[in-house]
């Protein structure tokens, strides 16, 4: 009898952490159309807030474009198998390319302006693109860049009836959105600068749970199949450091030494893994963040640098 007991109470318990890592993936993959702001990073709550983010999930309103460019540009819809996809073109006169531009999680085009005028300034045109389910693009979904891989191909295909070489600039998600691009669906750039691209699906998840202060097993585990199941793709699967060792694309790779998210080993993984021409930059003292915060002069002068050298 104790032991029918005990194998309920355990079948109990799998079943209802199965319900909150279904329930957490779900408000993890999906916005809400609803005004507000998204929860803060983990990193950023206390201990009542994390408390209370466990019991409700993460408020995930569908991220907007705060602003919009101040050089010229058009705004251009592209199709994509994940929806429409909204995007600003800003070209130059007499171009030496055209550098596309990706955002990462619960963030919009609009927040890649100020790298898209340093690369104008470069005499480069630039794409802005919102992620399908993000900013002024269809949807509601985000797959934290499996999905997200395929309008990468869907822009850079745009890009490629257009003269000159083509450029990408991804961070966080869209890079590793870049990445898969690359190894599994045929984009084919002239170049990459991605910057902190996490390791693999799982790997983010359980980066998250640490800045939680939770054990990262099994919940994390439970996060990501539950993740994959609703959105139809296998997330165990979703693994940069595995898409970078069938990248042939000349590379420069950004991290930020004090990331709380994405660690120095999944990025020396990564870029180890890399099969083509590469680069390198860390950035002391920068988070998961815009690196130019911090240090402008040296991030522009590794981008420039990279773009002159035969690779780029």
């Amino acid at each position: 009898m104790k032991l029918k007991w005990w194998l309920t109470g355990l079948l109990l318990v799998f079943a209802g952490m199965n319900a909150v890592a279904f329930f957490h993936a779900w408000r993890f993959t999906h916005f809400i159309n609803a005004t507000g702001t998204h929860t803060d990073n983990p990193e950023q709550l206390t201990a009542l807030q994390k408390a209370a983010v466990l019991v409700t999930g993460i408020k995930n309103p569908k991220p907007v474009n705060s602003t919009e460019p101040q050089f010229p540009f058009v705004t251009v819809h592209l199709p994509s198998p994940n929806g429409t996809l909204e995007a600003w073109y800003g070209p130059v006169p007499h171009p030496r390319g055209t550098v596309a531009l990706f955002h990462g999680y619960t963030s919009s085009k609009s927040k890649l302006l100020t790298e898209a005028a340093y690369f104008r300034r470069l005499g480069y045109s630039v794409l802005l693109t919102d992620f399908a389910g993000n900013g002024g693009s269809s949807g509601n979904v985000c797959t934290v860049g499996h999905h997200e891989a395929a309008d990468v191909v869907a822009v850079t295909r745009w890009l490629g009836r257009r003269p000159g070489p083509v450029i990408i600039y991804a961070n966080s998600m869209g890079a590793v959105a870049t990445l898969r691009a690359e190894a599994e669906l045929g984009a084919k750039p002239a170049a990459n600068i991605l910057e902190c691209p996490y390791g693999s699906m799982l790997e983010t998840a359980q980066s998250r749970f640490r800045s939680m202060q939770v054990p990262t097993f099994p919940m994390a585990n439970l996060l990501v199949f539950w993740g994959g199941v609703q959105n139809n793709f296998w997330p165990f699967d979703l693994d940069a450091t595995r898409y970078a060792a069938r990248v042939q694309t000349p590379t420069l790779l950004f991290w930020g030494a004090a990331d709380p998210r994405v660690t120095r080993a999944e990025t020396d993984a990564i870029f180890t893994s890399l099969a083509g021409p590469k680069q390198r930059q860390d950035f002391p003292g920068s988070g998961h963040e815009p690196y130019w915060w911090k240090h402008r002069q040296l991030w522009e002068s590794r981008i420039a640098g990279f773009l002159e050298s035969p690779v780029g």
